[in-house]
């Protein structure tokens, strides 16, 4: 049985996806680094069964650009930023009232017992950093980072 992870950040892809350049990094079967396809990422491991896929059409570009290279972080450093940000992210779907519900649209089905292995924490990881720094958005506790030419940016309220 396929279980999945759904992120998706419609906030820009209800109102641009259908005229967009579609871009799509899936992993390959044969290899572990992502190949382009259109705007919608697909992350798998059959070994696990589990996937993950975004939807939002800024993503593969922000990605390529932005993202710290494979191996720059440890599983054990991705899992603890995904525990804690994905425990906000859906405490804000289930509170639509007080949070804007066309960011927060889904709950993401993320177990903290469960060994998703290092690509789908990577990417779930960079999906996060990606979607808090686009929306000014703080889902708490780490403040989200990475290097922006030569200097360093960071989300600050």
């Amino acid at each position: 049985m396929r279980h999945y992870l759904y992120i998706t950040a419609l906030v820009f892809g209800l109102l641009f996806s259908c005229n967009s350049n579609k871009e799509v990094v899936a992993k390959d079967q044969h290899n572990d680094k992502p190949k382009l396809e259109s705007d919608t990422i697909r992350i798998a491991n059959d070994e696990i069964e589990y996937e993950i896929i975004i939807i939002d059409p800024g993503f593969t570009s922000w990605f390529n650009s932005y993202a710290k290279p494979r191996g720059f972080y440890t599983q054990s450093y991705l899992e603890a930023r995904n525990i804690f940000w994905v425990t906000e992210w859906n405490r804000r779907v289930i509170m639509s009232s007080q949070y804007d519900p066309s960011l927060y649209e889904m709950q993401i089905n993320y177990n903290s017992y469960t060994n998703y292995g290092y690509e789908v924490n990577y990417m779930l990881y960079n999906y996060l950093v990606y979607f808090q720094l686009t929306n000014k958005q703080r889902l708490g506790g780490f403040p989200p980072e990475f290097k922006y030419e030569e200097t360093q940016r960071t989300l600050e309220y």
